[in-house]
């Protein structure tokens, strides 16, 4: 392993992002065969790969989780993370481009953009990830560079410019016309050691011509001094150099996109390594890190330099057999040591650092220390969980953590023995602590285990995971939606407790007014207390009351969400009140006011996306129709039918099985969650009957 210690400029932190099965986790395999880091290159479906390192990776072709690779091409060191494409693990897509610099979208040729790269790009520009775009594929038979960049433009953006132009079509494809330097770069074979440098291709001069000037022309337009000498002395009078260095300035700003296409596992991946190079951001381009001192709240700066203060931000959480648990950590600013101390910013807590790893996917290399700017794994902190913020025990600082979505899908767990009891809630303990999304809670009418998650997939694979690392043995239960309760009118209630039982009695009233909140607003507990009426230590237990009620459900059980609480009237009793008598109180009048201020059900929707052949379309629609569901669009893409639309979650279990059966296995579908809706009045009744018995 190359030991030289690289300077920030040299360092590159990417991420490899697409929708499932464009040839992420191949593109990766392809690049740590021609860096040396592997002498091969892992088939994924035969479960060889160096990034799906998982066993039910392997099985399934599929990436769950992140994977962290560090490999080295020409003079500079590149930490990729491959990303999983499936929607039920995108939470290892917005944790990793969290605290990646830049990014290389992976698309399928063949495809185009699909459902999951909208999804993808959305978090990349949420997180102002600059990236290139990679058109894999496209020397397989329906891979068209032209076609991908089209819909490219179409349904993502319009700044996605051609810097290399393909050289034949489809199996005949052997390199590309790099539109910087005008020379083209070819293969006989994609496993050849090295690409052949020479002059254009005769019919292609006209095109290449064409693609450069439009590529220059969007170039200089960031450079108002290079735009002059454009206007002044045209085209010819912009060097190399020049260029270079206008187009990295606007992929910079991520206001423009380097395209580029060929054959994931070949040796055309050396082209995309060399955009890595030139033109994403290193730490020093991605600046300075803000976040908060914990205990004035006061903003605080950190620049990308190890003699700064250390702030460190764990974005994953892996259990390995080997060495436990182990925190992969993204470092913004300072250092950490082995064996060093450093402040758990999130929980208040000292924590000492054991030991140092860098990751090559599931194989581990002791380092001493982790700089500014670098991506590692570190041993031995016990309280950190993803989003914690490593910081300087004199200097402190709390970084933005990182937000994840609700989890809309349930199942019951019970273990098969009593032996796998104890074992089962240490498994799914550690499981939960990996993922964000993955949410345990029992059931108190019940006491049953309930474990939820983004997908049937999702709680497929905890399970499995749950079997083959942890030995337990389970039973499971039919999926289940987690449905929410809402109000959709204002009220005003009181909530009185009382109880005399001899001696001293309990006392407490209370005045709220429970309003609908904005959707996805959540709770919010406002003071309208005038006078004392309600003394001051009274109202955190009302407030308490008040959301133990909310999360315990009204109507069906269900946790009510988006509601405003305001206390605004009430009175106490000098002897008779206490803590627990206006908890009780703020309890009653939730309970009371839920039930006058018209409840609703809430199920979560789900944006359904279809590609299909045209001659199933009719059955897909009239499916679709039939489980609750609402057309918002068709369009032809890449010679396939997509339909949109949006299908309550509640009616889609199974809905891939169903789909493949009614459609000879030739249609695909990819849905994410959209939003909360109101239940229709019948369905409401049945799912409350239901949970009343």
């Amino acid at each position: 392993m190359a030991a030289k210690n690289y300077t920030l400029d040299k360092f590159r932190n990417i991420g490899i992002i697409a929708h499932i099965d464009a040839g992420k986790t191949t593109t990766t395999e392809g690049i740590l065969y021609r860096t040396g880091l592997s002498h091969k290159i892992g088939a994924v479906h035969e479960g060889e790969t160096t990034t799906d390192w998982m066993e039910q990776e392997r099985e399934r072709g599929i990436t769950i989780t992140s994977a962290a690779v560090t490999c080295f091409w020409k003079d500079h060191k590149i930490n990729i993370i491959d990303t999983p494409g499936h929607i039920d693990f995108t939470a290892e897509v917005e944790r990793s481009l969290r605290v990646l610099d830049g990014a290389v979208v992976v698309f399928d040729g063949k495809m185009g953009v699909e459902a999951q790269t909208e999804t993808v790009w959305r978090q990349a520009n949420k997180y102002r990830v600059p990236r290139i775009c990679f058109i894999n594929k496209i020397n397989q038979t329906g891979g068209d560079f032209y076609k991908s960049l089209d819909s490219l433009h179409a349904r993502l953006s319009k700044k996605a410019l051609p810097i290399h132009l393909p050289i034949g079509f489809e199996k005949d494809i052997n390199g590309v016309i790099d539109l910087v330097d005008m020379k083209a770069y070819t293969y006989k074979d994609f496993t050849d050691h090295e690409l052949i440098v020479g002059d254009i291709p005769a019919d292609m001069a006209d095109k290449a011509k064409n693609a450069r000037q439009l590529l220059v022309e969007s170039a200089v337009e960031a450079d108002d001094v290079l735009f002059e000498k454009y206007l002044e002395e045209g085209e010819d009078s912009i060097t190399v150099d020049e260029l270079k260095a206008a187009l990295r300035k606007s992929v910079l700003t991520g206001e423009f996109y380097l395209v580029t296409g060929g054959d994931g596992r070949g040796v055309i991946v050396e082209k995309v390594l060399d955009l890595v190079n030139e033109y994403l951001p290193s730490p020093l381009d991605a600046g300075s890190i803000w976040g908060t001192h914990p205990k004035t709240g006061d903003e605080v700066e950190r620049k990308p330099d190890d003699k700064e203060p250390l702030a460190a931000l764990a974005f994953k959480i892996a259990n390995d057999p080997f060495v436990g648990k182990l925190i992969f950590i993204r470092v913004y600013s300072g250092k950490v040591s082995a064996g060093s101390y450093i402040l758990n910013t999130t929980t208040g807590d000292k924590e000492r650092i054991g030991r140092i790893v860098r990751m090559h996917a599931d194989k581990r290399e002791d380092i001493n220390e982790i700089s500014a700017g670098d991506i590692a794994a570190v041993v031995g902190l016990k309280n950190t969980t993803t989003g914690t913020t490593l910081a300087d025990v004199a200097k402190p600082i709390t970084l933005e953590s990182i937000d994840f979505p609700e989890p809309p899908v349930a199942i019951a767990i019970e273990p098969k023995t009593k032996a796998d009891q104890e074992k089962m809630s240490l498994a799914l303990q550690r499981l939960a602590e990996e993922d964000p999304t993955f949410r345990v809670h029992t059931d108190e009418e019940t006491g049953q285990t309930i474990i939820s998650g983004m997908g049937e997939l999702h709680l497929d694979i905890i399970v499995d995971r749950m079997k083959r690392e942890f030995k337990v043995e389970a039973n499971i239960g039919q999926p289940q939606v987690a449905f929410r309760e809402t109000i959709k009118a204002s009220t005003e209630i009181q909530g009185k407790y009382i109880k005399q039982s001899g001696g001293r009695g309990q006392y407490g009233d209370v005045w709220l007014r429970l309003e609908p909140n904005e959707p996805g607003k959540g709770f919010e507990f406002f003071d309208e207390i005038k006078g004392g009426v309600v003394p001051q230590e009274y109202r955190k237990p009302v407030q308490n009351g008040i959301i133990e009620t909310l999360d315990g459900g009204v109507i069906a059980g269900y946790p009510v969400v988006d509601v405003k609480a305001t206390l605004y009237d009430g009175s106490y009793h000098d002897v008779d009140s206490s803590e627990l008598a206006f908890k009780m109180a703020g309890a009653l009048a939730t309970r009371e006011g839920v039930k006058q201020a018209k409840p609703v059900l809430l199920e979560p929707v789900m944006k359904v996306e279809v590609t299909t052949p045209e001659e199933f379309m009719g059955d897909v629609i009239g499916d679709l129709n039939s489980r609750r569901g609402r057309i918002e669009s068709m369009e032809d893409r890449m010679g396939a039918k997509v339909v949109t639309g949006f299908v309550p979650l509640a009616s889609m279990f199974g809905y891939t099985t169903d789909l493949r059966s009614m459609s000879q296995g030739r249609a695909a579908s990819a849905m994410e969650l959209a939003q909360y809706e109101e239940v229709p009045p019948n369905v409401a009744q049945e799912i409350i009957e239901k949970r009343a018995k």
